[in-house]
């Protein structure tokens, strides 16, 4: 069983009816029965607003898996911040495609999405609800209401460190936004909400504001550590920051139109200089017991079999993947989903579907079909089997029901390959043959064969075989100019079997139908 100090406070920390549900509209305030002033009047009380904060990115409401949603419109099952984020990250892209025709799922495959699309109105509505979380902490924990309710000494030091990374939480939520809608609203701490219609930031201020925070929180944020059990294991510090300010300096050009590859460089290089280091063994990252890898995450969402019960998270990514002729219980779980596969171009980046040539290669393939001819059909398409609820020893997870693995946000291999990329692409003060030595660390530890050299191209690809079903691949495809052009296409691209180029204002998501209607302030995205 895990012993991890959070998970235990996030479980222990929740309390319903301090928030009340989003309800799909930015400017309705909470109605609850318990007032913000007996919530925050004791440091204890803080401590349980914090965990929420945290809490709300592994669990999907009040009461357990279903039954009291934080966000309405949706089936709360799906309305996890990482199953809401990960199809809108894989399903668009080479590496995924689904069986089910759940309300919005089919749309990202065919790349035909619309602004009323479910999921991508739940992930939009679950970033504005956990901001709206940390804007409620940051104003509550504000020097003077510290001292208006009399916690001071220690107690005060503490909660200033929870503001902090409550500031940080909010950066991550809208860099989020950034890459996945472009212009958005902007709501901070010193905003009422339901006394005014935020106003729309365009991406590139939104970019600098979040920046600007990041380094503005630098030197109130623990310093990195990768002590098993520690008390900041799943919780932001620095890494984490510079973690964040490295992916987003990588995309720049994308979010402003100027790149900024010497910064990606500098803070890639600070988040590597900072102690961590890769797991021997790659098939360990995502197991029931990976709260063990605490030498090379930087910053994970906590989840727990028993403490942490949804739908989303590691439960979807153990569960979904797995059917046909897979055993459910050499995954942990009690029963597969038949939903997610991989496209052919995932399986040809690698030597092998089977990995005897790159241990990083974790596909089920006996019965599986390469080629998709029917999305809906699971048995056409390889499955991946790179999430097991089962520990490094064999044994099954809690539950069979629900995961104890834990997600990474952040791991030390994405900022080797930030590093690599932004040195290839002109970036000052990086080093070639430290960009080659980096990647090269990766294949040895999947026992793959060293590269002699690297081009850009050669990087995306090696994003595609270390970081395949993390949630980037959306995102480095735009960057590459691979995403919505005809020059790389994979199966089922745009709803063609063969693969077909798409309109080019499919690089942003739509701003929900539901929030331009209820808000004047904002412009839809071109195309929508």
């Amino acid at each position: 069983m895990k012993k991890n100090i959070f998970k235990i406070m996030i479980a222990a920390g929740i309390f319903a009816g301090s928030f009340s549900s989003c309800s799909k509209k930015l400017d309705l305030l909470p109605t609850n029965d318990i007032t913000a002033a007996q919530v925050y009047s004791t440091s204890a009380g803080y401590t349980e607003a914090f965990a929420k904060v945290y809490g709300s990115y592994a669990l999907t409401g009040n009461t357990g898996p279903a039954g009291n949603g934080d966000i309405q419109g949706i089936d709360e099952g799906t309305s996890d911040f990482v199953r809401l984020y990960w199809n809108a990250q894989e399903l668009p892209t080479d590496e995924a495609v689904c069986a089910w025709g759940d309300p919005g799922v089919p749309d990202f495959h065919a790349m035909n999405w619309t602004a009323t699309n479910t999921i991508l109105a739940g992930l939009y509505y679950r970033s504005y609800y956990q901001i709206t979380l940390c804007n409620d902490f940051i104003n509550q924990a504000s020097d003077a209401n510290l001292a208006s309710r009399g916690i001071t000494g220690a107690s005060a030091d503490s909660i200033r460190k929870y503001r902090a990374e409550a500031r940080f939480l909010r950066a991550y939520q809208y860099s989020v936004l950034i890459d996945l809608f472009g212009n958005v609203p902007y709501v901070d701490e010193t905003m009422v909400l339901g006394t005014v219609l935020p106003k729309q930031m365009s991406r590139a201020n939104l970019f600098n504001y979040v920046v600007g925070e990041l380094k503005a929180i630098d030197g109130l944020l623990y310093a990195p550590t990768q002590t098993p059990g520690s008390v900041t294991y799943g919780r932001a510090t620095q890494g984490a920051e510079w973690a964040l300010l490295a992916r987003l300096y990588l995309n720049a050009g994308v979010y402003t139109g100027t790149p900024h590859y010497d910064s990606a460089i500098i803070y890639s290089s600070k988040v590597i200089g900072a102690g961590y280091s890769l797991i021997p063994n790659y098939t360990q990252l995502f197991l029931a017991d990976n709260n063990l890898n605490t030498s090379e995450f930087i910053l994970t969402i906590n989840y727990d079999g028993i403490k942490t019960q949804g739908y989303g998270g590691t439960t979807f990514l153990t569960h979904a993947p797995v059917g046909g002729s897979m055993q459910a219980s050499t995954f942990g779980i009690n029963g597969g989903w038949s939903g997610n596969r991989v496209t052919s171009s995932l399986i040809n980046l690698f030597p092998d579907p089977n990995g005897t040539a790159d241990k990083r290669a974790e596909f089920y393939t006996s019965g599986q079909n390469l080629a998709i001819n029917s999305i809906p059909t699971f048995t056409d398409g390889y499955a991946v089997t790179k999430f097991k609820n089962v520990t490094r020893t064999g044994a099954q997870g809690q539950s069979t029901s629900f995961s104890d693995i834990d997600f990474p946000l952040f791991r030390l291999a994405e900022q080797y390959l930030i590093y690599a990329e932004a040195t290839l692409l002109g970036g000052a003060g990086g080093s070639a043959t430290q960009a080659l030595a980096y990647v090269n660390l990766l294949r040895t530890r999947a026992q793959a064969t060293p590269l002699a050299s690297i081009t850009p191209q050669d990087i995306l690809n090696e994003r595609g075989r270390e970081l395949y079903w993390e949630g980037f691949r959306r995102t480095d495809l735009i960057r590459f100019n691979q995403f919505v052009e005809g020059t790389y296409l994979w199966p089922w691209k745009g709803g063609i079997q063969s693969g077909t180029s798409v309109a080019s204002f499919r690089k942003l998501y739509p701003i929900p139908s539901a929030e331009i209607s209820s808000n004047t302030n904002l412009v839809q995205n071109t195309g929508y």
